[in-house]
């Protein structure tokens, strides 16, 4: 990868990859590829899966490409088509998955009480996120983890911005609710 690209926007990246420059849309997948990584495994469970789901994103934006009116809203771009990946991903996957075929989550703090701490706080956080219903996880995974504004909310989940508001304000307060031992 040229050094030069890492100072590039997004907006003339993804220029450059229009005109089919492949070196331009690898610093893309570099760029962005952790945050969808992140978001798409709250949504799977699996690490492993969620890097099959991750990597078909990136084809699917690959071939979309010249349907992004914005260049510089890429990042968003990307976490809506991931979003829409994993979903598709979720309702192709057998319902009867076995636990034991997710990932655990880990910390990259070495500190075993620390490690623990932040493993309790994960779990239970996740068990909170497991009860919301589906569109209040979402919502909540796509503010919360994948940094979209409410209104690319709204248009990813097609509903009114309004809609997104309380159904983010219902999911933190049950979040909230559950969580209020680890204040």
């Amino acid at each position: 990868m040229s050094q030069a690209l890492v100072e590039v926007s997004d907006a003339m990246l993804v220029a450059r990859s229009l005109d089919q420059d492949t070196v331009a849309f690898g610093e893309l997948v570099r760029r962005h590829s952790g945050l969808m990584r992140a978001y798409v495994i709250r949504m799977v469970g699996s690490r492993s899966e969620a890097d099959d789901v991750v990597q078909e994103a990136f084809v699917t934006a690959w071939r979309q490409l010249p349907s992004l009116r914005d260049h510089s809203a890429v990042r968003a771009w990307l976490m809506r088509i991931a979003s829409r990946e994993a979903s598709a991903y979720l309702r192709r996957r057998p319902r009867d998955a076995d636990i034991a075929d997710f990932d655990a989550p880990h910390s990259a703090d070495t500190q075993p009480e620390n490690v623990a701490m932040r493993h309790a706080q994960l779990t239970a956080l996740s068990a909170a996120l497991d009860t919301l219903p589906s569109d209040q996880r979402r919502c909540w995974l796509l503010r919360e983890v994948a940094e979209l504004s409410y209104d690319e909310i709204a248009d990813e989940m097609e509903m009114p911005v309004s809609t997104v508001r309380g159904t983010l304000a219902r999911a933190r307060a049950r979040i909230t609710a559950q969580m209020e031992g680890w204040r």
